[in-house]
């Protein structure tokens, strides 16, 4: 592929700044994101608290758990976050990977990055309602099957995603309140469990007789440990993205950091080791074991709370990623339609509405393997692309700028590449077969679009104004 490059580096900037800003907000533009409301959907985006990493425990012991989970943020956290900080200020609008990918490679990548991208958020926001319910069916007992289960999982749905669509602003405080609540239980967690600690439970590599499960052990620190650029989708909608965001990766990155490693402590130093109960949900026996049912109730509220703040994060995301797609004319100018009343994509929210209602009457076994699969495929891309702009655009301004050359660089994503190649390459013929699909599905969607461009059947926002059209070949 040929490098395309600008006559000098101010018009470089200058047409850069134009493409970002070539769609004007509209005058009852939304109240921007703040610095805390966008923590605590980071925050969500990536975690929403410890619920989920107690398969690491039963999968490999405690040391290896601890390890893992002081280990993989310097391994695959830090720099997805970093190539993410840098690509989210240099180039601010919504749409955030799709942008990179485009600017990178052009549109057929772009797009494929979206549809990527999309599908591995939408299938992954579909499975928390369901879980939702299955926390609420211990209280009632009719939603555990049948029509009352569909039923109210759709309910469940359709309600969250009216909060989505009353305002990103709104949403983002909504995060702060859910995260701090849910975050709650496993801080009394901690404090009560500090007389019962013994150290040298923490060096226990898993009893005898199990075996260690390396598959689960490391999908369950790449399930809770990724996600980190989905948030740069909502770049528009920031106050100064270009001082915010990097503040806000920073701030999230320890508070999910935190979250994860000291009630990990707490609960394996606290208690003797019965490693095959450490399951999705074991920190609610913990919590009773260590303070009482109250710690454990509340705990199973916070659960739920943390589902709430992750649906909402993930739509929120998604929703604007179709906003950007539909501005850089991957999707019809419809897709880009927002509320008159709250100026958020009302069309994305719906589109990521339904997608989710359809997939969350499916299996999620194979389903979530093709989620990490599909997103799998998107960093590859992304890491790529980081190098690309690297390489194309040396002299661009870049508010905030990995301190590194382009060895280093290539070092510092090779490393979370080869993870996603493990990763991918753990999966089942099922997950290769449906990844296979969508992505066909995604190629055929962007040639199909572009006969509609040029048949002019359906109206796009950018009809014919690619983003290489303005540069000159070398």
């Amino acid at each position: 592929m040929e490098d395309n490059c600008l006559s000098s580096s101010a018009s470089q900037q200058h047409l850069l700044d134009d493409h970002n800003t070539k769609k004007e907000v509209s005058p009852k533009s939304s109240k921007k994101l703040s610095l805390l409301p966008l923590v605590f959907l980071i925050y969500f985006e990536v975690a929403g608290g410890p619920y989920g990493e107690e398969y690491a425990v039963g999968a490999g012991g405690p040391l290896l758990a601890i390890i893992g989970f002081i280990i993989f943020p310097f391994i695959w956290s830090i720099p997805e976050a970093l190539v993410t900080a840098e690509l989210a200020t240099t180039f601010p609008g919504n749409g955030g990977f799709v942008i990179w990918a485009n600017e990178a490679f052009g549109p057929f990548w772009g797009s494929l990055m979206g549809f990527w991208k999309f599908f591995s958020g939408v299938i992954n926001m579909a499975s928390y309602p369901v879980l939702c319910i299955d926390y609420l069916k211990l209280v009632i007992p009719i939603l555990s099957t049948g029509f009352p289960r569909y039923l109210s999982i759709f309910i469940f749905t359709c309600i969250l995603s009216l909060l989505n669509y009353s305002g990103l602003s709104i949403v983002g405080y909504a995060a702060v309140a859910l995260g701090v609540v849910s975050l709650m239980p496993f801080i009394l967690l901690s404090l009560i469990s500090i007389p019962k600690i013994d150290p040298s439970r923490w060096l226990s590599l898993g009893e005898k007789g199990v075996k260690k499960d390396w598959t689960l052990y490391f999908n369950t620190l790449f399930w809770n440990l990724n996600f980190w650029d989905n948030a740069s989708t909502l770049a528009g909608e920031i106050e100064d993205p270009q001082r915010t965001f990097p503040k806000a990766l920073l701030y999230a990155g320890l508070l999910t950091c935190l979250a994860y490693i000291i009630p990990l402590l707490a609960a394996t130093g606290a208690i003797p080791l019965d490693q095959e109960n450490w399951v999705d949900g074991y920190f609610a026996n913990v919590a009773e074991i260590i303070a009482g049912k109250w710690l454990k109730f509340w705990m199973e509220i916070g659960a739920v709370l943390s589902i709430i703040g992750l649906f909402e994060a993930q739509l929120s995301t998604a929703a604007y990623q179709v906003l950007g797609m539909s501005d850089l004319g991957f999707l019809p100018q419809i897709f880009g339609e927002r509320s008159k009343w709250f100026n958020t994509p009302w069309m994305g929210i719906l589109i990521s509405t339904i997608v989710a209602i359809i997939m969350s009457c499916f299996t999620f076994t194979d389903i979530i393997s093709t989620v990490n699969f599909l997103y799998s495929l998107g960093m590859l891309l992304e890491f790529i692309s980081y190098i690309k702009l690297r390489r194309k655009f040396p002299s661009l301004k870049r508010p905030y700028m990995v301190p590194l050359r382009l060895p280093g660089l290539i070092i510092m994503c090779l490393i979370p590449s080869l993870l996603l190649v493990y990763v991918m390459s753990t999966a089942s013929k099922i997950v290769y077969v449906t990844s296979a699909f969508m992505t066909a599905f995604g190629i055929g969607f962007y040639y199909f679009m572009n006969v509609c461009k040029s048949n002019k059947w359906i109206e796009f926002s950018r009809v014919g104004d690619k983003v290489e059209d303005h540069y000159s070949y070398s």
